[in-house]
């Protein structure tokens, strides 16, 4: 048996801190050039092949000490009892050289399904929950979060951050970034510097592209992704993509169930100008229309990680398959 738990169950609603969990996983196979071979990404909410999941599940290492697999949204892929049987089956017969990371975005009930397994698996399951911090909390975690960055930050200018990112954890670890840099690392932030760089201006592109698209307007949408690629590295971009369209997936899903902007700002932990753009776009797109981005967004993320296709030309072609399609 393995000394720590071969299989993860990583639940709640603070995104940044559940990848940065899956970074640490995926930093522990080695050298990078054969990393990615041994890594596996499944998403359950865009429909799931069970037999290649069973297969990355099994499969032994490639020139690695372990293989990664990372299941996103498994109550999504395994609604019906019947079908949670056969996973769990799965996991219970997993090779012990295989970490098997099963992600929820939002803080499970204690009677979950995969919690009575993980309780009944004992040592093989471990659970972490992840919770965005409370808005009260946030200054306090911006501060801590620039000591974990190798920099400071003055109280008066975390709690000036805080109000410009709301429970945004990713987003406010990417601007610590940007801050600290523009200080060199030298000294504390102060509030001048959040209020004069921190404009959190790349995410506000991101709604502009995300807007193009929902209009259907192609030639804006690339003209904004152009500006975005001189201004910010392709990966961090990205990143940025991936999480507007789950979060937009997120938001469509609650605007079906007639929850409110509130509701939907509450759930998803924003800032509330952030909630109101969210479920502003999520109105313009049907669920499957959503679904089909999103997935066609693993395709080129897995991709671009396997060096198939330079990530900026992904994300242009990306945007002449959707005005295709609409």
């Amino acid at each position: 048996m393995s000394e720590t738990p071969s299989i993860l169950i990583l639940h709640g609603n603070d995104e940044f801190a559940i990848s940065a969990h899956i970074d640490i996983l995926c930093a522990g196979l080695g050298d990078p050039a054969t990393a990615e071979l041994n890594i596996a990404r499944f998403d359950g909410r865009v429909g799931l092949d069970f037999e290649a999941l069973n297969t990355a599940v099994n499969a032994a290492p490639f020139l690695a000490p372990r293989r990664v697999v990372v299941l996103f949204h498994p109550g999504a892929a395994f609604p019906s009892a019947e079908s949670r049987k056969k996973f769990t089956g799965l996991l219970d017969k997993a090779q012990p050289d295989a970490t098997i990371a099963l992600v929820e975005n939002e803080e499970l009930r204690r009677d979950h399904w995969l919690l009575k397994w993980a309780s009944a698996a004992g040592g093989r399951a471990g659970v972490h929950v992840y919770s965005m911090p409370k808005r009260w909390e946030m200054p306090r975690w911006i501060e801590s979060e620039a000591k974990k960055q190798g920099g400071r930050i003055d109280p008066d200018a975390a709690a000036r951050l805080s109000e410009m990112v709301g429970q945004d954890t990713r987003i406010a670890a990417q601007e610590l970034t940007k801050l600290l840099t523009y200080v060199n690392f030298e000294r504390p932030i102060r509030l001048l510097e959040v209020e004069k760089v921190s404009l959190v201006s790349a995410q506000g592109s991101v709604f502009e592209l995300v807007d193009a698209l929902g209009q259907n307007d192609g030639k804006k949408a690339q003209r904004v992704l152009h500006q975005l690629l001189e201004d910010e590295e392709a990966f961090e971009l990205w990143g940025m993509v991936i999480r507007q369209f789950r979060l937009l997936l997120q938001a469509r899903e609650m605007l079906d169930e007639r929850l409110s902007v509130a509701e939907i700002q509450k759930a998803l932990g924003m800032h509330e100008f952030v909630a109101q753009k969210v479920s502003s776009q999520a109105g313009r797109f049907t669920m499957s229309a959503l679904e089909a981005i999103y997935h066609k967004l693993l395709e080129i993320d897995e991709a671009a990680k396997t060096s198939q296709v330079p990530l900026d030309l992904a994300l242009d072609t990306l945007i002449v398959e959707l005005m295709q399609r609409a």
